[in-house]
């Protein structure tokens, strides 16, 4: 009897599944970008258990003076996921012609790049008893509120000090091409072309206050977020791309399917910040 194996089984019994390493395939995905890699799980159920610690106040203490107990509170934060998802169904003579496979699989992984980013800045809180997806950055509770950006950075630089006093290493501001722009409008002086953040910033590497600037279009309009990456822990898996020629199979037609489970948390909100730009 001859050994069964896939190389030689119909299609229907070995289904083509790809996947890909988020950090290789999609970098810009701010969820890679932005936040610091807790887990991995798969299904709606479980989810990353994360321990943290709120620190207790140390002491002087005189020479033989018995040292009272300090009471550091253990604590943890669940990080809950939910799976971003497209399907395309596509004729096989579509599907056969040249290109028409790499360009579908570019679009997918596109396609939920922006749903990701948009989920991860923007996505509203769910509704008990459901726990996903998670509120995005901006409709995190306890996410301290700066103030609105109007003619110097000032109340870029008092967020940023709040967010150093609470605990937070700010390294990362996101903003939409609208609210970069306006600052970037931002002269040294009234009556003044030169811009308050032009000097020695490169368009290459885009800064603000010595912080990495990333811009978004999946930013709300007009508005900036001060990120500290490590306190925004998360979970996600690999983008996993499948195709099948028998969901269609009445049809002659095949169905590509991109997948993405992901999800975040933030421990401590008052660790992050945002921050509104008054529209040149």
């Amino acid at each position: 009897m001859a050994t069964i194996k896939t190389g030689t089984s119909p299609q229907a019994w070995r289904p083509d599944v790809n996947t890909f390493a988020p950090v290789d395939e999609i970098p810009e995905a701010l969820i890679v970008q932005a936040s610091t890699l807790g887990g991995k799980v798969e299904g709606d159920a479980p989810s990353v258990r994360v321990a943290y610690v709120t620190d207790d106040d140390a002491q002087f203490s005189a020479e033989a003076e018995v040292i009272p107990e300090s009471d550091p509170v253990l604590s943890e934060a669940l990080v809950h996921t939910a799976k971003v998802t497209q399907l395309i169904k596509l004729s096989m003579e579509q599907y056969m012609q040249p290109g028409t496979n790499d360009q579908l699989s570019t679009s997918l992984k596109r396609a939920i790049t922006k749903k990701a980013n948009e989920a991860f800045l923007a996505q509203v809180a769910p509704t008990s008893p459901a726990v996903a997806p998670v509120a995005g950055l901006l409709n995190t509770t306890g996410v301290v509120a700066g103030d609105e950006v109007t003619t110097n950075l000032d109340p870029i630089v008092d967020l940023i000090a709040e967010l150093e006093a609470n605990g937070a290493t700010p390294s990362l501001i996101v903003l939409d091409p609208v609210g970069w722009a306006a600052i970037r409008k931002l002269k040294t002086a009234t009556g003044s072309n030169e811009s308050l953040v032009g000097a020695g910033v490169g368009d290459a590497v885009q800064q603000l206050l010595d912080r990495r600037v990333i811009v978004s279009p999946s930013m709300t309009v007009s508005t900036g977020l001060v990120i500290d990456p490590t306190e925004v822990i998360s979970a996600y898996g690999d983008i996993n791309l499948a195709t099948s020629t028998d969901a269609y199979f009445n049809s002659d037609s095949i169905a590509i399917r991109a997948t993405w489970r992901l999800g975040h948390v933030v421990p401590r909100a008052n660790r992050l910040g945002t921050f509104t730009i008054e529209e040149a």
